[in-house]
């Protein structure tokens, strides 16, 4: 494995660690209604379980709606029982063709806690950046003990190694204040 190699090793595990932030903050709940908070909900349709979004378009009427419109009528009480079953705390209004959900607004006490939970996720995204920057620093000691780098070469490996770290804290920090600002949004 060459120094190149193991840069690219850790610059991916970082990019990997801010997507999966970036993901997870997508589910979660703001003021506002987005299709990302039912699309991990599983549908039991045609005797498997599939994704709510490859069973029924998915839109936002207003604000705090989500309205699901399903590809085949015959799934509409499927759908409905699944979200029931989810999570999302809300229940769905069924009329017989679209289902609808309405969030109700925030409390203030619920917006403090969902920035909570932001800024959890936020340290542990800066935990795994700091892992993949461990794991990392150890393949470059590995390569200087097999005289692979020179000490001189690692130090400076290590050093871009810290300045990545820095630089993914960062984008951490910038994406969890985004989300609190939305959660915190009237």
């Amino acid at each position: 494995m060459s120094a190149d190699s193991v840069m690219s090793v850790i610059e991916q595990g970082m990019e990997k660690s801010v997507s999966h932030l970036q993901k997870e903050f997508r589910i979660t709940r703001t003021g506002r209604a987005t299709p990302a908070l039912v699309e991990s909900v599983r549908v039991n349709a045609y005797g498997a379980e599939i994704p709510l979004k490859q069973c029924a378009t998915i839109s936002v009427p207003e604000a705090r709606q989500l309205m699901l419109k399903p590809y085949d009528l015959g799934l509409l009480k499927e759908i409905e029982k699944a979200l029931l079953a989810s999570d999302l705390g809300v229940t769905p209004q069924n009329d017989g063709k679209i289902i609808r959900l309405s969030f109700p607004p925030l409390t203030g006490e619920r917006r403090k806690k969902l920035a909570q939970g932001v800024k959890s996720q936020g340290e542990d995204a800066k935990v795994t950046v700091r892992n993949v920057r461990r794991d990392g620093l150890k393949m470059l000691d590995d390569m200087e003990k097999k005289k692979e780098l020179s000490q001189d070469d690692v130090k400076k490996l290590k050093d871009d190694v810290q300045n990545q770290v820095k630089k993914y804290e960062k984008i951490i920090d910038g994406e969890v204040d985004k989300k609190i600002g939305e959660i915190m949004e009237i």
